[in-house]
């Protein structure tokens, strides 16, 4: 589970659509109070930045659309809450590059 802090431009296909599905799955556990993945520390760092999670998600949204990729799965800006900045990292944004680099795929890192 993971949403990276690098530009969403950046990311390969396989990349942006996985970081697409699992902000989802923690946006409903946040906002749904439930109990999967609650616990996992990516799920922890993005408890009272729902604000900043929603702008990460337009972000991905804008990027699947230049990609040709047909979006339908908004999210409710009522519950996008608390801070706007994600300033919290499992990784620093220097590191995920550095792990981006290593799977051999296509981000352009």
């Amino acid at each position: 589970m993971r949403v990276w802090d690098i530009p969403v431009e950046k990311l390969c296909r396989n990349h942006l659509l996985g970081e697409h599905r699992e902000l989802h799955a923690m946006w409903i556990v946040i906002t749904q109070n439930k109990k999967g993945y609650s616990k996992h520390p990516e799920t922890i760092r993005w408890v009272g930045k729902l604000k900043a999670l929603y702008l990460r998600h337009n972000e991905q949204v804008i990027e699947m659309k230049n990609r040709g990729y047909n979006h339908q799965s908004p999210l409710d800006v009522k519950k996008a809450t608390g801070k706007s900045k994600q300033d919290t990292y499992l990784d620093l944004p220097t590191k995920q590059i550095q792990i981006l680099k290593q799977k051999g795929c296509n981000c352009k890192v």
